[in-house]
């Protein structure tokens, strides 16, 4: 059963073009996304820099407010709630920042920055609150003495280790992770990510897992969307992207993930072009420009994502009843 629905969701921001030009173009940011996410699953988003998954992922939990298009959670549509009816939305719905510096206050105590939202919500006071810090404090792998401390205190790790504590405090049930890990070294890389998969155990969370490296995405995904251009090209659960991907641009993003034997030699798919601005992207598929098997019809429609089972590929010469080049 679907946790999450996003139906038709899109996000453009108005730029003005030109010096004090009154001519407003928009960059389509987010470009009408369908996606169910099951609950209990993780969801793994990947993509090149730019092509809109940090705005998708804040668009669904409503940092972001997007142009059109539903969010649908819980069987409640909660794309036009004001603030008071998002309130408490928001105890469910979390998210885990890609900056372990930037995202905790500085003048904060740590046990301040977990126990604020529940505090704001209610959820426990004084003696009660702390205990229930101590308890987050401990499941994340720090200690009792850090309570006290300011993130300046800790390292990258930890502070991110403070951060998915927060996200917990309130009882979350789904999880925005925006390159939860990109900023870390890669062995601290591995320490969260296996921090994110008890926690999902033991929690029964749902995780919307964003980021540009396919390899951590392979080691925590149920199922992989691939995105390009604000649109997704590609969705499967994760053992079918990575042995049988169908889109050309998913072949070429995963050609280029280095593999750890000198032994073997991938073949490299080397893109032509740069990736079309979002102000003005090409008609017809947005990848086009650089498909190497682009032809006429490609540059012309747009194709549908269509499903073959739990395989949809958006492309009108690979995917279910095409030939696979």
């Amino acid at each position: 059963m679907a946790l999450l629905q996003i139906k038709n969701l899109s996000k453009f921001f108005p730029v003005a073009q030109g010096f004090m030009s009154r001519l407003k173009e928009d960059v389509r940011a987010v470009d009408g996304v369908t996606l169910d996410i099951e609950d209990g699953e993780t969801l793994g988003l990947v993509g090149e820099s730019g092509c809109g998954k940090s705005t998708l992922g804040r668009c669904v939990i409503r940092l972001i407010e997007p142009t059109s298009g539903d969010v649908i959670f819980e069987d409640q549509n909660i794309t036009d709630y004001n603030a008071t009816e998002m309130r408490e939305i928001r105890r469910k719905m979390q998210i885990i920042f890609q900056d372990p510096y930037s995202s905790l206050n500085p003048r904060m105590r740590v046990g301040d920055i977990i126990g604020e939202g529940m505090e704001i919500h209610k959820i426990a006071s004084g003696d009660d609150l702390k205990f229930r810090v101590m308890e987050l404090l401990d499941k994340v792998g720090l200690r009792e003495e850090h309570y006290g401390r300011y993130p300046h205190e800790f390292s990258g790790g930890q502070r991110q280790r403070i951060g998915v504590a927060r996200a917990l405090a309130v009882n979350a049930k789904f999880i925005v992770a925006d390159e939860a890990v990109s900023a870390l070294d890669v062995s601290i890389q591995a320490q969260i990510l296996n921090l994110l998969q008890d926690l999902q155990t033991e929690f029964k969370l749902t995780y919307f897992f964003i980021s540009h490296d396919l390899r951590v995405v392979e080691h925590v995904s149920d199922r992989v969307a691939v995105m390009y251009l604000g649109k997704i090209v590609e969705i499967a659960p994760a053992t079918k992207i990575y042995s049988d991907s169908q889109h050309p641009y998913t072949r070429a993003l995963l050609s280029a993930v280095p593999i750890p034997d000198p032994s073997r030699k991938a073949e490299r798919i080397v893109l032509e072009g740069d990736v079309p601005s979002p102000i003005n992207p090409p008609p017809g598929c947005s990848f086009h420009p650089r498909c190497p098997f682009a032809e006429k019809i490609c540059s012309e429609k747009e194709p549908e994502l269509a499903f073959d089972g739990d395989h949809g590929v958006s492309c009108h010469l690979f995917g279910p009843g095409k030939a696979v080049r």
